[in-house]
């Protein structure tokens, strides 16, 4: 398995750490990076001796701020579909072992989008958790509409979804979108204490039991209107007005078109 140098995979007994490592751009994610990752997970799915997974990144400063806009923003208003060619799928939506996702610093836009594929989630206490794309004229397509209401309550969704402002820690603690909050020197070996003791469980139990949740979702439909509904809005004015004025540090004057 090769692998973009800003993906690491590395086994510790019976758990996969797989590791975004671009601390010095905030682990934004290029196209081959998303690439790598899910190669990285499709080689964890594919492994028997390998029965949890944890997702993080290296750096204090953020999990990842999502897709490198640089690169993302010309691709996604020409229809690109960054991965996801097949629209019935999202990341780890037919990864069916668990996955533990240990987050140190900003986790917004795709990198939150990540975040709501895993399972069981540990946060640092100065984590920071959004979704801002509303703010640049634009709409995460990475399964967010589908999950993210179904994994807590209603306002709380909409509060993240449309006014693109982040929460901290704590209140995603208490929102539920997350199920522990621990120093920034204790989060991986939290993470890893929570995957060591996972791996006394029977690993086809875990996978079954995760298997039988996830599908009976029926994401799958959500998933497809997600992406012809927001193909809308990436082919607008407002999308490629959004990014042109983020890169230009500057307000965005949206049309509405």
């Amino acid at each position: 398995m090769e692998l973009p140098k800003e993906i690491v995979f590395e086994k510790k007994d019976h758990v996969a750490v797989i590791t975004i490592d671009r601390p010095d751009a905030l682990n934004s994610l290029t196209a081959d990076m998303l690439l790598g990752i899910e190669a990285a997970f499709k080689a964890f799915d594919d492994d028997p001796d390998l029965w949890v997974g944890i997702l993080t990144a290296t750096g204090e400063r953020a999990f990842s701020s999502g897709l490198d806009l640089k690169e993302a923003a010309p691709m996604l208003t020409s229809g690109d579909q960054l991965g996801f060619e097949d629209w019935t799928k999202r990341q780890f939506s037919d990864v069916y072992k668990p996955i533990i996702c240990a987050v140190n610093g900003f986790c917004i836009a795709g990198g939150m989008e990540m975040l709501l594929g895993t399972d069981l989630r540990i946060a640092s206490e100065h984590a920071t958790f959004g979704l801002g794309e509303v703010r640049w004229g634009l709409v995460p397509l990475g399964g967010t509409h589908i999950r993210l209401p179904r994994q807590i309550p209603w306002a709380m969704a909409m509060q993240l979804l449309l006014t693109g402002k982040n929460v901290d820690a704590q209140r995603a603690y208490e929102m539920g979108l997350i199920n522990e909050v621990v120093p920034a020197d204790k989060l991986m070996e939290t993470a890893l204490d929570w995957a060591q003791k996972m791996c006394r469980n029977g690993p086809l139990a875990m996978r079954t039991a995760k298997e039988i949740a996830v599908r009976s979702l029926e994401l799958e439909s959500g998933f497809v209107l997600e992406k012809a509904l927001g193909q809308k809005v990436l082919n607008s004015e407002d999308a490629k007005e959004g990014p042109a004025a983020f890169a230009e540090k500057r307000p965005a004057e949206f049309k509405g078109r």
